[in-house]
């Protein structure tokens, strides 16, 4: 490969869009600067109709991009350090958020609804931080794994960092994944299960392996309590310096924050299926156990996550360097439309379901379906369409 002073010729065309990953967290300031540029308490909703508003159109505007770095310079373009300061300067913008949002909050200038507005705002902004979360906790730095703690402290999702590392990945496309959701579940029917079968899987990996190194299930190495402690610390403090208003404000965010991350593991992962060898244990997870979508818009807001089976794949591959596989099944649009789709199963199911038979060729027996629904779900599409 031709190189000049020992840097790769090729170019990614996405580098500097990189950098929109940030506009999120910064949309508590933006939200403030247009109100009082225009007067209208509208925009106190701005990160919402930016994610579910103009990012879905964009989506569509904008289109597809497939194209892959060549294997010849993924070492380089994973060593390469501005990517990680993409993900690094979103911490202290959220964080710096949080803070202005908790003296909007406490000031009393804003109206019920403009609260309400700002505190959806902020659900975005945590909702996104757990991604960010994501794409650090996978790594092998420690600066990077503890980044990712802190980026969870806003939404008090903590146990996430356990459970989606060393449960969702083992289990990732089989009934016994909490993570996973099956064909004929509603996100609705989902979202509890998936928010009670983590925390119990995550209470489980963790307190196996306190077992194994002889701690207490209750003491300072249990990485699931030292996480909600950040997370009572943050808020305690917050409180302590704006007032118990602002706790309302705090708990209704982080709501919000963790339900778009479990409407992205929904439809992550959607009715796919890991077949059962002879032996009764599970194939290896592949590409085509994740849902893909290339759509640019949405993939460099979300730091790539869209390319989720190259992740599964290579789960501590960072995310400039996460490939498209045409194996794996596509979404037809981007993460920001399929979070619309998702609240309203009528939709969803109409959209997403032919296309999952489609990827079996229509054996419904490859699937994996909610088990109350199978005998409906068989009943219509037959066992092998």
């Amino acid at each position: 490969m031709n190189t000049i002073s020992d840097k790769p010729v090729w170019r990614d065309a996405k580098r500097y869009a990189w950098l929109l990953g940030i506009l999120v967290p910064l949309t508590p300031f933006l939200s403030w600067a247009t109100v009082e540029l225009t007067g209208l308490g509208l925009f106190w909703f701005i990160a919402p109709v930016l994610v579910f508003g103009v990012f879905p159109l964009l989506d569509v505007v904008i289109g597809l991009d497939p194209t892959n770095p060549p294997d010849s310079v993924l070492k380089w373009l994973e060593g390469d350090p501005y990517y990680r300061w993409c993900t690094y300067m979103f911490i202290p913008v959220q964080y710096a958020g949080l803070v202005f949002a908790c003296w909007l909050w406490a000031s009393g200038d804003l109206s019920v609804a403009e609260s309400i507005g700002l505190t959806l705002t902020m659900g975005v902004v945590g909702g996104i931080a757990i991604n960010t979360a994501h794409e650090l906790g996978h790594k092998r730095a420690e600066l990077e794994r503890w980044l990712g703690r802190i980026a969870l402290a806003q939404t008090g999702y903590g146990h996430f960092f356990i459970e989606h590392n060393r449960g969702h990945h083992v289990r990732v496309a089989t009934p016994e994944d909490p993570a996973s959701s099956r064909m004929g579940e509603s996100f609705w029917a989902f979202l509890p299960r998936t928010i009670s079968g983590s925390l119990r899987s995550a209470w489980s990996i963790e307190t196996a392996r306190l077992d194994r190194i002889g701690a207490s299930h209750w003491g300072p190495h249990n990485d699931i309590l030292t996480a909600w402690a950040m997370t009572l610390i943050l808020f305690g403090g917050l409180a302590v310096a704006f007032g118990p208003v602002v706790l309302p404000y705090m708990v209704i965010q982080a709501i919000f924050g963790f339900s778009l991350l479990e409407v992205v593991n929904y439809l992550e992962h959607y009715g796919l299926l890991r077949q059962k060898k002879e032996d009764g244990r599970y194939e290896r997870c592949r590409q085509e156990h994740s849902w893909n979508s290339n759509n640019v818009a949405s993939n460099v807001l979300l730091f790539h996550l869209q390319r989720h089976s190259d992740h599964h794949a290579h789960p501590t591959r960072r995310y400039q360097a996460l490939r498209h596989a045409e194996e794996a099944p596509q979404l037809p649009t981007g993460y920001a439309g399929m979070i619309l789709l998702a609240w309203f199963p009528p939709l969803w199911r109409r959209v997403m379901d032919p296309r999952l038979l489609a990827h079996y060729e229509g054996d419904i027996s490859r699937v994996n379906m909610q088990p109350r629904s199978r005998k409906r779900l068989q009943a219509r599409y037959g066992s092998v369409a």
